[in-house]
């Protein structure tokens, strides 16, 4: 059983009644002193007489004591409920004190965290945005080079044989100015290129390219001798004839060679070297597969060679090449955006790590708040426990006090006194 725990007055006034206790008790062992004497000098008679006569003062005494006793222990339990109602009143509204600040704490932390989750939020959105427009440029640039190579897989899938298609030599000079445009064009911007440009000689170049210094002017030519090249591979001639087309063909390509290095190459004017475009992969194959004499000669008279796929690299080539100017041209625009950027990022990695402590402290606090939380959880649950043991006792009706002591007065001194300090100590 849990006794209620007394107040410092309370504590005064038992040990008040304790020490009357000693002195009824020492006037008690006083008493039968003096009893024993007057029955010694009185004698029997007088004995008996003052037996009684103590026996009813020893019965008051007593009866007084009870009742004295009775209502001290009255007014214990009435001051004890007094202070556990107080004690319960103060619970209470500090439990309602302390559940407003954690509603309200609650709603800051929430607004603080909703706050960094929408500036988190935004930053990703601004990310994946500017990741997106990069994706999509580098998507389009694709489609645009799937574009180009599909067009002349379409060229060179739908050529058929040059003798077929081409019955003369200008048909062979529109075929092979048709695509040469087409390659230029997909290759290189407008300004790098002309078509037809007429030269200070009064020559008239199928294509002029527009290079950075030192290069300068470029001159393509697109035509190409092609009637020797068929008489080399046609079965119905002698072999005798076809090595004799075979030489005529070497001669047709060298005059052509000269015919390009005398009218393109112009000092001052076009660069130092011409080129020589040959849109039959095949041709430009026995050239320089059979024929490197041929093409050794070119090169002595500065004119290069090419076929579709090495004009290809060429102008893909002169592409970066004027990229490369371009760039440096736009290095200062390039320099002051990149360091804006670093300045932006170095903000930016700033603002994510006030962000990330930001974070860590709210979680800090919300853990603490939890902790004490669940402190002020279990301090009411001890303390309706409490009020439970004493409300069960309340109803059992046990009440120690008492009946302890009309238990240890009558068999004498010693249990009386000892049972009153046990509840002084309690």
């Amino acid at each position: 059983m849990n006794f209620p725990q007394l107040s410092h007055a309370e504590a005064l006034i038992a040990g008040l009644l304790a020490a009357v206790l000693v002195l009824l008790l020492c006037l008690l062992v006083r008493s039968f002193r003096a009893e024993g004497a007057l029955r010694t000098r009185l004698g029997d008679d007088l004995a008996e007489l003052m037996e009684q006569q103590l026996n009813l003062q020893h019965r008051d005494l007593l009866r007084d004591l009870h009742e004295g006793l009775a209502r001290q222990t009255d007014r214990i339990g009435e001051h004890a409920r007094a202070d556990r109602e107080l004690l319960q009143r103060g619970l209470t509204a500090a439990s309602l004190q302390l559940s407003r600040g954690m509603k309200v704490l609650t709603q800051s932390v929430d607004g603080r965290l909703d706050t960094l989750s929408g500036q988190v939020n935004q930053r990703l959105d601004e990310g994946f945005r500017k990741t997106n427009e990069t994706f999509a440029s580098v998507m389009a640039r694709l489609a645009t080079i799937d574009e180009a190579q599909k067009k002349i897989d379409g060229l060179t899938t739908n050529v058929v044989s040059l003798q077929e298609l081409l019955g003369d030599k200008r048909a062979r000079g529109a075929f092979g100015e048709v695509q040469l445009e087409n390659l230029v064009r997909n290759m290189l911007p407008p300004e790098a290129f002309s078509f037809q440009q007429v030269l200070p000689n009064g020559t008239r170049v199928d294509c002029l390219l527009t290079l950075p210094e030192p290069t300068g002017k470029v001159a393509v030519d697109a035509k190409f001798p092609l009637e020797n090249y068929h008489r080399m591979f046609d079965t119905a001639l002698a072999e005798l004839d076809r090595r004799a087309a075979q030489q005529a063909f070497r001669a047709d390509v060298k005059r052509h060679v000269d015919a390009i290095a005398g009218k393109y190459i112009l000092p001052g004017t076009t660069s130092d070297g011409a080129v020589m475009f040959l849109p039959a992969e095949a041709v430009f194959a026995e050239l320089h597969a059979w024929h490197p004499e041929v093409v050794a000669y070119a090169q002595q008279k500065h004119v290069w060679i090419v076929s579709p796929t090495t004009l290809m690299a060429v102008l893909n080539t002169a592409r970066a090449v004027l990229k490369d100017v371009e760039t440096r041209k736009q290095i200062h625009i390039i320099q002051d955006a990149l360091g804006k950027l670093a300045k932006d990022f170095h903000r930016f990695d700033e603002r994510m790590a006030a962000l990330a402590r930001h974070i860590d402290q709210a979680s800090r606090d919300v853990q603490e708040v939890h902790t004490s939380s669940r402190k002020i959880s279990a301090h009411f649950r001890r303390i309706e426990a409490v009020q439970l043991d004493d409300e069960d006792d309340a109803l059992n009706g046990t009440a120690p006090d008492v009946p302890a002591v009309e238990a240890a007065v009558p068999g004498g001194g010693s249990p009386a006194g000892s049972s009153l300090q046990g509840q002084s100590g309690i």
